[in-house]
């Protein structure tokens, strides 16, 4: 994720804008990522919001974008893992059950986030998303990622909610 993460940026913005973001979020390693290391999460935070701080852009813009620009490097990278899925809601219908224990066998550090379908029919869906986090707004760009993949067009809203067992419900609908 750290290393597509600084692909995307440089791809977005300029490999100037990387090195500007890596001196600004003092992260103390320079940003030797691999792929195949495990990163604290509060590293990304950190590179995020000095990005954001940079581009002067909202830091869920900019997760959002970098969910959907990762949807499309996953897509390259692991066709295998939506080779069987013939729609959109049956991708995220099926993220915990076949999608993230593929994620996990080729990633096992990977602390991924819980996804349920709460309700479903034909033109939406609305799923549970449970992580501690909180990154809802990279789950929607992965969304609208997977979307354009599957030629659709989707209206994406983010549902918080409070109380004893915070969560987060993402309701998606085919907007055509």
């Amino acid at each position: 994720m750290f290393t597509e993460f600084m692909e995307m940026v440089e791809a977005r913005f300029s490999p100037d804008a990387v090195d500007a973001m890596l001196d600004r979020a003092a992260i103390g390693h320079d940003g030797a990522y691999t792929a195949v290391g495990h990163y604290p999460h509060e590293e990304m935070v950190r590179l995020v919001g000095a990005l954001s701080e940079q581009t002067r852009l909202p830091v869920p813009q900019l997760l959002e974008a970098f969910g959907e620009y990762l949807f499309g490097r996953l897509a390259v990278l692991h066709p295998n893992l939506l080779a069987e899925r013939p729609s959109l809601f049956d991708l995220l219908g099926r993220l915990d059950d076949t999608i993230h224990p593929e994620v996990l066998r080729l990633y096992p550090d990977a602390q991924l986030p819980r996804f349920s379908v709460v309700s479903r029919d034909a033109g939406s869906l609305a799923l549970r998303y449970d992580s501690p986090r909180r990154m809802e707004e990279l789950a929607k760009g992965l969304i609208h990622g997977a979307a354009k993949l599957y030629g659709l067009e989707v209206g994406v809203r983010l549902e918080a909610v409070a109380g004893d067992d915070p969560h987060v419900i993402i309701h998606v609908e085919s907007t055509r």
